[in-house]
């Protein structure tokens, strides 16, 4: 019972700590776009921490990850820290991608994180050869792909399903289905409002969570997970969510395609506020070791940030690298 109750209080202070270090990053960068630090778009992951938390908590370094323009949280719990994030989107050397790649481009092989992109859909085709690379090296590690329900409608999304199943690929697609592609609403891209029940048009299982419910998350990732590394194939998973920031800052957060009642109600269901309640309900932390942990994780992030804010530019001599082969 002990190593239970301490495995409990890992798990829990791991996640915690996850999603509010997400929610302080985002929401600094948010204020630093509107200051004029980063230069490009800037798609924040408000609201949605519990999903990035929640699967990653079940993920090692060997697992790889592809995402989409809203990566910053799949990056910050995948293992990339603030300042190489914050750094990232100033455009400085030490950026995780050297200040190449800026919000949309996030690259950390090192780490199991190989790629965000702008374009939608490419992760959950990635993701299907991280699985097949996996299979054929026997490695056990997993390919996972983070999309928005506008990538359901992409062909993409059956193809890389499809193949997957074909060959009972270690893979996981993880759908944030936060109502909205962009500004328009999932019911009126689709006829049908849910996605995990696709899964059944390619024999794989589909699980549909709360996806502001940090637990709920892990425990259909890590059953996920766990069944593709013991062979048993890819899993589909619906996260039902919600961004309470605008689609990417400096656009409206209401208007013509939402309401502030909307928005306001899915602010009452914030993922970070419900677990919080649940870890003093559960006496797993007390409130006080929850306020430091979020002292702490407040004054890390002000540092980072700093830090990021005071880093170099790239040297123009490079602009090229990456972009050709090197000359061996």
């Amino acid at each position: 019972m002990q190593s239970d109750a301490g495995e409990r209080f890992e798990l829990h202070r791991w996640l915690y700590r996850t999603m509010f270090t997400i929610r302080t990053v985002e929401e600094r960068l948010a204020r630093s776009f509107m200051a004029g630090l980063i230069h490009g778009a800037c798609h924040t992951y408000v609201g949605e921490e519990a999903v990035a938390a929640g699967v990653c908590a079940s993920l090692s370094e060997d697992d790889a990850v592809f995402s989409t323009h809203r990566g910053h949280g799949h990056a910050l719990a995948k293992g990339v820290s603030p300042v190489a994030l914050i750094a990232e989107l100033y455009g400085r050397e030490t950026g995780v991608s050297h200040g190449r790649g800026g919000s949309m481009h996030l690259f950390a092989p090192e780490i199991g994180l190989m790629g965000t992109s702008g374009i939608v859909g490419p992760c959950i085709l990635q993701a299907a050869g991280a699985g097949y690379s996996a299979k054929l090296l026997g490695n056990g590690s997993v390919g996972v792909a983070f999309f928005g329900d506008g990538a359901v409608g992409n062909g993409a999304f059956h193809e890389g399903l499809n193949l997957a199943a074909i060959y009972d690929l270690p893979a996981l697609f993880v759908c944030e289905n936060n109502l909205y592609a962009t500004e328009v609403p999932f019911s009126h891209a689709s006829r049908n409002p849910e996605v995990a029940p696709r899964a059944e048009n390619y024999g794989i299982p589909g699980v549909t969570v709360d996806g502001n419910d940090v637990l709920a998350v892990h425990e259909a990732a890590s059953r996920a997970i766990r069944r593709a590394r013991d062979g048993g194939g890819p899993t589909l998973i619906e996260a039902r969510t919600y961004r309470t920031r605008p689609h990417a800052e400096g656009m409206g957060l209401t208007g013509v395609y939402r309401t502030e009642e909307e928005v306001a109600a899915w602010r009452e269901k914030d993922p970070i506020k419900m677990f919080r309640s649940r870890i003093l309900s559960d006496e797993t932390m007390t409130e006080s070791d929850l306020d430091r942990m979020e002292s702490d994780i407040k004054s890390e992030v002000d540092e980072a940030e700093q830090e990021a804010a005071a880093a170099p530019w790239p040297d123009r001599g490079t602009a090229a690298r990456h972009a050709y082969r090197e000359a061996p």
